[in-house]
């Protein structure tokens, strides 16, 4: 099959050409459905002309239908895009770049959805469908699951389906909020996954930027030392990446902590810690929750991030994590080849 597409690449590749592009289309119809043309040319970026075209090709062919809310893709159109997502993968060289990443990162494994969030966001949600695949496939009876809150790894938890079948689940955030959004809290989360899997759940009312002092004081309660101990037995760990400065705003450092991260050469944080491009920890805040240093405990580490935007984030906190498995775009990862790539050749 990869020769064949060889070829047709060389000798006709306005043919792939069209059917990736069709293939974009129906991903993002199927995403946004129902969905009106013009809010498809935009998210596309696409002429409405173009557009139109392209939408009346995708109607005669039963791909889509089209009512008055707008168009959606059928259940013939969400087989098609299920089975084109491997020949796209292909079509990109995305299993090479994998490859790449996880020899140069040094990680467990990678795996690589086609597009870029910065551009669409629908690229993000297509990350987390694809972990949440590999997280159904693994899930087994007793196991304890921990996660991290943001707004990537809800995306995961967003697209897992309900599960009856495994028995006794525990589910627990990994470390304390950090304020804003509640939706995208990890208590939230956490609940929100409990009740997708029948599961049992634990909740860990703590901010997450407390005085050494106050986390000392709370960490001697019996309710708080059940969670830490549930947290440091967790088989399943699920955590988002953040770049360092806009991390450090969020937890409310302060304009000096955020000037310091910068002249320190901070670019990636996970569980309150600051990375340099080397992956080395060069700042933390104090945290009740799940370590950097406890990560090789876990025997399941579910590590999620997109954007080229997001790429030295990354390399940052991921260089040398050898268990975890990171579910990442094409935009992120092209950008990681490139710095890991210009890195080797100067050295």
């Amino acid at each position: 099959m990869y020769e064949i597409l060889s070829l047709q690449q060389k000798i006709m590749p306005e043919l792939l050409e069209v059917l990736q592009k069709r293939y974009s289309i129906l991903r993002t119809i199927y995403y946004n459905a129902p969905v009106g043309r013009r809010m498809l040319s935009n998210l596309l970026g696409m002429s409405e002309r173009i557009v139109r075209t392209e939408i009346n090709f995708l109607k005669k062919q039963n791909l889509i239908d089209i009512t008055s809310e707008g168009m959606k893709v059928t259940e013939e159109g969400e087989e098609v895009v299920d089975k084109l997502k491997e020949l796209i993968h292909d079509l990109r060289g995305l299993h090479e770049i994998e490859e790449f990443l996880e020899k140069n990162l040094n990680v467990k494994k990678v795996f690589i959805v086609p597009g870029n969030a910065d551009d669409n966001e629908i690229v993000l949600n297509e990350i987390g469908k694809t972990a949440a695949s590999y997280i159904k496939e693994r899930l087994k009876d007793n196991n304890i699951i921990a996660l991290t809150g943001g707004s990537s790894v809800k995306k995961i938890i967003d697209n897992i389906p309900h599960i009856r079948s495994k028995n006794d689940i525990m589910v627990v955030p990994a470390r304390g909020g950090i304020g804003g959004n509640v939706d995208v809290q990890s208590n939230t989360i956490a609940a929100k996954l409990a009740n997708k899997l029948d599961a049992r759940y634990k909740m860990l009312h703590v901010p997450d930027n407390l005085s050494d002092s106050a986390l000392k004081t709370i960490q001697k309660e019996k309710s708080i030392m059940e969670v830490l101990d549930l947290i440091n037995n967790a088989d399943i760990l699920i955590y988002g990446i953040g770049r360092a400065t806009k991390m450090a705003e969020k937890r409310g450092l302060g304009k000096e902590i955020v000037e310091k991260l910068e002249q320190l050469g901070a670019v990636g944080e996970a569980f309150g810690c600051y990375f340099n491009i080397e992956g080395e920890i060069i700042f933390s805040t104090p945290t009740i929750g799940i370590k950097n240093e406890q990560m090789t405990n876990v025997e399941t580490s579910i590590a999620i991030a997109g954007g080229k935007r997001k790429a030295k984030a990354i390399i940052a906190t991921e260089m040398y994590s050898k268990n975890s498995i990171l579910f990442t775009d094409e935009g992120a990862a092209m950008e990681i080849m490139k710095i890991l790539s210009e890195r080797e050749t100067s050295n």
